[in-house]
Parts: structure tokens; sequence; C-alpha cells
């Protein structure tokens, strides 16, 4: 009865260590497939990648959408972690035009992917993703308090018209740092504060 009792456990202790394995190398597959252009997100790919059946893949995370849930908030919580560490060391001015570059630099390396995100319940993602917006809004409010850029248009205008041109640059084909440098320094000039005219 006690050797059966060992075994049991033993056994058990297998098959924890196994699951860890496999949702590690399911994680491992799925990032990888994040970062490759042309990637197709399917459990399928990802067991392939992963050396796994598409089963243990399943079961390793209980479904597509909370694998890539983890795989993307990986990518993702470095990203986040870097806006507010610049929050920290430098102006809310000069973190933003350093954040924007690293930002776009981050999208076009993974904006293939995120076409196919669209309608999966990714909780991690969304926390990440608002949490990425709050300190971007963060950067440009103390820009606009500290007198950096422009205060005549509305915040909210403001953000987005940051957000949307890092998207748009970042999807540029082919991809060119020269393009979006160009891109940046347009739109960087245009937020500056227009100099009043002596009277």
């Amino acid at each position: 009865m006690e050797g059966a009792f060992q075994l049991s456990t033993r056994a058990g202790t297998g098959s924890r260590a196994d699951a860890v394995r496999n949702r590690q190398l399911a994680l491992d597959a799925a990032m990888a497939l994040l970062a490759a252009p042309d990637a197709t997100l399917t459990v399928e790919a990802i067991a392939r990648k992963a050396n796994l059946g598409a089963a243990t893949v399943v079961r390793a995370f209980g479904g597509k959408d909370a694998l890539l849930d983890a795989a993307v908030s990986r990518l993702l919580a470095p990203v986040v972690n870097r806006a507010r560490d610049l929050l920290a060391q430098t102006t809310p001015h000069e973190a933003l035009c350093t954040f924007l570059r690293e930002l776009i630099a981050f999208q076009a390396a993974h904006h293939g992917i995120s076409d196919q995100l669209g309608g999966l319940d990714l909780p991690s993602t969304a926390a990440l993703s608002a949490d990425l917006v709050a300190a971007v809004e963060e950067m440009i409010d103390g820009a606009r308090h500290d007198g950096a850029i422009r205060t005549d248009l509305d915040p909210a205008i403001v953000t987005t018209l940051i957000t949307e041109t890092a998207h748009a640059i970042a999807r540029a084909k082919p991809p060119s740092q020269n393009l979006a440098d160009a891109y940046l320094s347009v739109l960087l000039d245009g937020l500056r504060p227009t100099p009043r005219l002596r009277t």
C-alpha cells in the first residue's frame, strides 16, 4: 500500500512537471510566432512550433485565447515598464520623443499579428494596453504642462493623433527607419508650441 502511494505521488509529480514544461513550450512557441512576419496564430501552428499535440496545447492553457493572452502580455509588459521608467528618469517631453521611436519599432516588429487578435478574449493584454495608453497620456500631459508641446489642441485629440500616427508608421511597407524618422520629425515639430508674434 505504501509503495503504491509513493508511486502515485511520483506519477503526480511527473505529470505536473510535464504540464509545466508543455505550458512553457507552448508559450515560447506562441511568442516566436508573434515575432514572425506573416505567421498564422492557430493552435495547430503553435503546437507544431512547440513539437506538441494540439490537444496538449489546449490543455496547457485552457484555450487559444488564454495562450495568446499570456504570450502577448509577456511581450507587452516590458514596453509598459519602459514607458514608466522613462517618465521617472527624464522630462515628459524627452520621454515622449524617446518612447515613440521605441514603440514604433515594437509595433513594426509585431503589426502583422495584431490583425489576428481581434475578437479574442485577452484581459491581461487589454489591461497592459490601457496602462500603455495611460503612460503616453501622462507624457503628453506633462509635456503640455512644461510648455514643450502645444496646448491649443484637446489632450484627447493629441493622444489619438500620436498613437494613430505611430501605428500608421509602424505598418509602412517596406519598413524604413528613414521614413519613420521623417514621420516622427514632422509629427513632433507640429506639436511644438507656436511662437507668439511680438506686437
